[in-house]
């Protein structure tokens, strides 16, 4: 991948006024790469759009290439402020004992989090549109993907595969593990991704305060009842495990008070 160009000016620098230009370009981008695509938006739209000229865009950003990256930095900003203390916690909580009703806390609280931030009025249409572009395999320009993963998916799926694993009793690198993880994460995403399809079986036109704290008590239901699930069957594998250990056949058992010792077979013959 190419190195991209410095922008002529810094991300968090420079007057206000030209901070507030930066934000109305990269906030018309988001708009029209969600409604056409990298390749379907032109910089002279993006520019028309943000009420810019053509000339102030390549000041800020360089090129077509540079607003995408700003859009998707922009996105993680936003994103990342809202899932960083939760993910604090967890990584607390892991750093140290915590039982398994601390650590399916934390990962609840990631949970709500995700939902909070779903169904937040700055997270509406066009940043729907805009990852559903983004997630297309193949179909838009990789940077926002790449950004996206690196700040937020990743750190977000690590600690929660992190904290399942202590849970369940299995690696966090397990591909079970990892599984799990992304199922109990993509439970609100339909909500999120194809509202149409919810809202037409549900009857809403929206999703208001109640109806998403619904939806957070339905999700938390039955995340807590898996995980409660798992975490009895990862006991019940260890309560087998010290049976079998219990129960095993003794080779040789050495008493520290002399040289006796127990044999489980008969001693060959000299």
């Amino acid at each position: 991948m190419n190195q991209p160009k410095p922008l002529r000016r810094p991300l968090a620098g420079g007057y206000a006024r030209g901070d507030e230009t930066r934000l109305r370009i990269t906030e018309a981008a988001i708009e029209l790469f969600g409604e056409y695509g990298f390749d379907g938006a032109s910089t002279r739209d993006i520019a028309a759009r943000a009420g810019v000229n053509a000339p102030a865009l390549q000041y800020y950003f360089e090129n077509k290439e540079g607003v995408l990256r700003a859009c998707a930095e922009h996105i993680a900003d936003r994103a990342w402020s809202s899932f960083a203390p939760a993910v604090a916690r967890a990584n607390e909580l892991l750093s140290g004992k915590a039982g398994i009703a601390e650590l399916s806390d934390a990962f609840l609280h990631i949970l709500d989090t995700m939902a909070d931030h779903m169904f937040a009025k700055s997270c509406g249409l066009n940043h729907r549109l805009f990852f559903a572009r983004e997630q297309a395999a193949g179909q838009e320009h990789g940077i926002a993907s790449e950004i996206l993963t690196r700040r937020v998916r990743q750190p977000l799926n690590e600690v929660g595969a992190q904290l399942l694993g202590r849970i369940t009793g299995t690696p966090s690198d397990d591909p079970m593990t990892r599984i799990r993880t992304l199922t109990l994460y993509g439970q609100l995403l339909i909500f999120h991704v194809a509202q149409r399809t919810s809202f037409t079986m549900l009857g809403w036109k929206e999703i208001d305060a109640e109806k998403g704290e619904m939806l957070k008590a339905a999700m938390r239901e039955q995340t807590r009842i898996l995980l409660e699930h798992w975490s009895r069957e990862h006991m019940a594998r260890e309560a087998e495990a010290r049976e079998c250990q219990a129960h095993a056949p003794v080779h040789a058992v050495h008493r520290s008070t002399g040289s006796t010792r127990v044999k489980s077979r008969a001693a060959r013959p000299a």
